[in-house]
Order: C-alpha cells, then structure tokens, then sequence
C-alpha cells in the first residue's frame, strides 16, 4: 500500500470547495449535457440526414454512448494516477481535454459537406469527451468527500452531484436561448454556438482548479502495485456491488436527459418547450441532491437509496402518461417531479461509492466501478428506450418498466452494500492498512 506523508487537516471552506468540486465538474458536465442535447434535437438533421428521423435519433443516441464506452477506460487511467500522484493534476488534465473537444465539435462540417467523414470525426470528439468524463466524476467527488468536516461526507460529496444538475442548466438554458434566436431552426448555423461557448467557459473551471489548494498525497512506494488491481483483490464484492448501482442510476439520469428529450419533440412539443422541461428537472435535481445527501449523512446511505428508488420506480409509471397530455404546464410539473425524486439518488451516491474503499485505491475502485456501470447503463439508455418506444408503438409503458429495472438494481446493490456513513476515514481505511484512531486523516486535500 502507500505510504502518506503525515499533514495538517486544514480544510478548504465549503464555498471553495463547492465551487471547486460543484462548479468545475458543472463546466465539464455542462460540454457533456450539450453533446445529448444536440444528438436528441439537431444531430439527427445534421449529421444522418439519410435517415428517416426516428432512425436518425437512434442512429444519433447510439453515437452518443459511444463516449461511455471510453469512460471505463478514462476512469482507470485517471484513477491510477490520481491515486499515485494526487488528484489536481488529473482534475486539470480532464478539464482541458473536454474543454477542446467541445469546441471542436462546434467546428465539425455536416455529413452535406464531408458526407461519412463528419459522423465518423463526430464519433471520435465523443470518444475523447468519454475519457476525460471517465476521470472527472471520481476526483471531484473526492474533493469534496476527503475535505468534509466530520458528519458532512455525504453532503460536500454531494456538491459534485450538483454540478452535474448545474451543468445541465447551464446547457439546455443556452440551448433554449439559441433555439428562441433561431427561430426554432437549430440545424443550421445556431447549434454550433453552445459548444464552441463550453471551450471558452471551461477556462473558467480550470482557474478554479489551478488555484485551489494542491492535495498533499505521496507516490506509492510499492512501484509494481496497481491500485485497481488492489481494489479488486481487496474489495471484490464492493466493486460489484458499486458497478450495479452506476448501472442503474446512470440509465435513469440518461433516459431523463436526453431519451426525455427526444420523447417530447416526438409528441409534439418545440424544441424550446423540450428544454424547458430539462432546465426544470435540472433545477429539481440541484435542489434536492445535497437535501438528500444530508439526510443520508443522518440516516444512512442505504436507506436514502433504497426509499429514492421505490418511489421513483413508481412515478415512472405516472410520469409519462401525465407528459402524454401535452399540457405544457402539466408536463413542466411532471418534470419537477421526477428530478427532486432522482436527487434521493444522485445525492448520495458520490460518499456512498467513496467509502467502500480505503485511501490508496479510492480513486481507482470507484471510478472504475461507477465508470464501467455508467458505460454499460448510460452508454445504451437512450437508444435503448428510444428501440422500446419503436417497438410498442410508441407507447411508453415499457420505457416505464425499463426504468423501474434499473432502479431496482440500485436497490438491491444499495442493500447489500455496506452501511458507511457513521464511519470515519480513518475506520474506512484502517481494515486494510492498520491505521489508528489517532492518526492524522491522509487523503485530506491540504493547504500548503
């Protein structure tokens, strides 16, 4: 295992560490959120025009999980190194890379103009964004979760969790604004806007993370060691049991932010009108994360988990049929809804993930669990639902179903996942490496 260099515990303010954490990942989640936006309302135009436009969505969903399936892979190498080296400099890396891979997607000529070339050269973007995600959602979590004050793991750990409902505030919003100024015409020139502004606004996270208090974590000593490996010797069951929850909450968190999209255009709704209904179930979901995630600070991890899943499960069933009304005041509602019920899990799944493994693998076990979960539920969620919604006539009881699946995974992994909230760090750590009580907590991100 590694060994850490004994350090102070001054922690970061939570306003820091809010912004840090919450508002870079917000950036980042903000250039991700945009990707599915376009690939529900203009890619299917721009880039599989030969398609009949059911089709094209399909066929415009299933690149878009393409990048998923780089975010395993991301998640393993950013994790390893994040664990050797510390958690800055991959926060930095992740930021940078998104950040240009956006603004070259708004750079990408139509398939008009280059014909296969452009979904191919697409594809690839994605890919690169898959990557730098695969390690973003792992050390920002950590910011938060290893500079926490005692009883407040699930809470700061929870401000990443909010970041990605900001970001996806941030993307629709910009997304409505364009589509208002075009007229509702976003394949033309007007798509293009948000992501070469996500380039730009990605500098922003990055001075965030450039001036934040470096984390003051050693190499490991043991040079042959792979943490993921350790992980997997050590923490077999968690890494399974962690991997189910991604799976599942990442299918539902992607059916809402982009199937959901796709879903309300196809009624009949505008494209202003779809991302209203997403500005308003990101608005819910930043709201009621971090109340969630205190709750399960009190309470515990599983119960939260558990509860949030049942009743979301249900309101499946009552979601889409309210939607199906094409009541614009009725669905916004529905909408609200359904967010401040996703929060119950995206609230406290960053510390409960975090603390199913001690300091030296921490990284690496959970990004690669909540990473391999996100490609194999995310990746397919969209396109997925979109095939269930073709094949029952577009009648969506059986998206309904799909989704209570899932979330019946999160709930049975959330059972037999150990219960951690009430235990320190040093607990957390000490079954594998013998740390005392009293010993300083490593991992703690530290001012210099």
């Amino acid at each position: 295992m590694a060994s850490h260099p004994a350090c102070t515990t001054s922690s970061p303010s939570a306003l820091r560490t809010f912004f840090v954490s919450g508002m870079g990942t917000a950036l980042e989640f903000y250039d991700f959120v945009i990707y599915g936006t376009a690939a529900a309302l203009v890619f299917p135009k721009v880039f599989f025009p030969q398609m009949d436009p059911l089709t094209a969505t399909l066929v415009a969903f299933g690149a878009f999980g393409a990048g998923f399936f780089a975010r395993p892979l991301g998640g393993m190498v950013f994790g390893h190194y994040g664990d050797k080296l510390g958690r800055q400099k991959m926060l930095v890396i992740t930021l940078l890379l998104m950040g240009l891979s956006t603004f070259l997607i708004g750079c990408l000529p139509g398939y008009a103009t280059i014909g296969a070339g452009a979904p191919a050269l697409l594809v690839l973007l994605r890919l690169v964004q898959g990557f730098a995600a695969g390690g973003e959602w792992g050390g920002a979590a950590l910011f938060g979760i290893e500079s926490a004050p005692v009883g407040r793991r699930g809470l700061w750990g929870s401000f990443t969790s909010m970041g990605i409902g900001i970001g996806g505030i941030l993307g629709s919003a910009v997304f409505a604004v364009v589509s208002v100024a075009a007229n509702d015409d976003l394949a033309g020139f007007a798509w293009r806007i948000p992501f070469w502004l996500g380039g730009v606004l990605v500098l922003v996270g990055l001075y965030a993370r450039l001036q934040k208090p470096a984390q003051s974590l050693g190499e490991s000593k043991g040079h042959g060691r792979m943490p993921l490996i350790e992980a997997l010797r050590a923490r077999p069951r968690a890494m399974l049991l962690c991997t189910g929850i991604a799976f599942g909450y990442v299918t539902i968190a992607y059916i809402g932010s982009t199937f959901f999209l796709s879903y309300a255009t196809q009624l009949g709704y505008g494209s202003t009108d779809a991302l209203i209904f997403d500005i308003a179930l990101s608005v819910a979901i930043v709201i009621t994360a971090p109340l969630f995630a205190l709750l399960s600070d009190r309470i515990g991890r599983r119960k939260v988990m558990i509860l949030g899943a049942f009743i979301m499960a249900a309101g499946f069933f009552v979601f889409f049929p309210l939607v199906g009304l094409k009541s614009l005041l009725v669905s916004t509602f529905a909408y609200i809804v359904i967010g401040a019920f996703m929060g119950a899990t995206q609230g406290p799944i960053p510390a409960f993930l975090a603390e199913q493994f001690p300091r030296d693998m921490r990284y690496s076990g959970m990004s690669a669990a909540y990473q391999i979960g996100a490609a194999l539920g995310g990746g397919t969620a969209s396109s997925a639902a979109t095939a269930i919604l073709i094949a029952n006539n577009h009648d969506a009881f059986g998206v309904a179903v799909y989704g209570a699946v899932a979330l019946g995974i999160v709930a049975v992994c959330s059972f037999f996942l150990k219960e951690t909230a009430h235990l320190s760090l040093e607990e957390i750590d000490a079954p594998l490496n013998g740390a005392s009580a009293t010993a300083p907590v490593p991992g703690r991100w530290q001012t210099p």
